[in-house]
């Protein structure tokens, strides 16, 4: 998919040898963590269709999210975004809205129920992207990272049992108890 000059991938292993080094460069540029190959293949390798990358016009990557979807603790399907990046002077252009929400919506047509993630406190871009796709902030993680930064959980919930599941809600329970959160627009 082509959008402003910029053309939109999803990832595949026979793309390996082509795009492991420029993801992993990518990323590590932005994100505080310092990740071995070995999480790049645990993601790549089990959910490699749910991640995408931006490339210019030369094949160079400009941004990529990385994801998976899994049961969460045997309840709802809960896609995750892993890791997501965007070269410096290409921020600003839609890369990081495009990316997460293709990974949006590959989850969805999955029939995930929700979709959560994690980003540092200080990061007020990513915080804002979240928001606007109607991520919900869940829950401030003390200390998160390992450069001792907190978190924020972000979680978009899909479905909307999912949203009741994790509010608990019950039919016989007063529901402004449990409602904490403000359901998202639906889409």
């Amino acid at each position: 998919m082509e959008v402003d000059g910029l053309h939109y991938v999803q990832y595949h292993s026979s793309k390996e040898s082509t795009y492991l080094a420029a993801i992993r460069q990518l990323i590590s540029n932005d994100l505080s963590e310092p990740y071995s190959i070995y999480v790049y293949r645990y993601f790549l390798y089990q959910w490699g269709d749910l991640c995408f990358l931006a490339l210019d016009r030369e094949d160079n990557m400009l941004g990529v999210v990385i994801s998976k979807l899994e049961p969460h603790r045997g309840g709802p399907l809960r896609g995750y975004i892993a890791m997501l990046a965007v070269k410096k002077e290409h921020r600003g252009k839609g890369i990081a809205t495009k990316l997460v929400c293709m990974a949006i919506d590959i989850m969805i047509e999955r029939d995930a129920d929700e979709i959560a993630l994690e980003t540092e406190v200080t990061n007020t871009a990513a915080m804002k992207l979240y928001e606007r796709l109607g991520f919900l902030r869940s829950k401030r993680l003390h200390r998160y990272y390992l450069n001792g930064n907190s978190a924020f959980r972000f979680v978009l919930f899909v479905k909307e049992s999912a949203y009741t599941l994790r509010l608990g809600y019950d039919d016989n329970e007063d529901e402004e108890q449990t409602n904490q959160l403000e359901m998202p627009p639906s889409a």
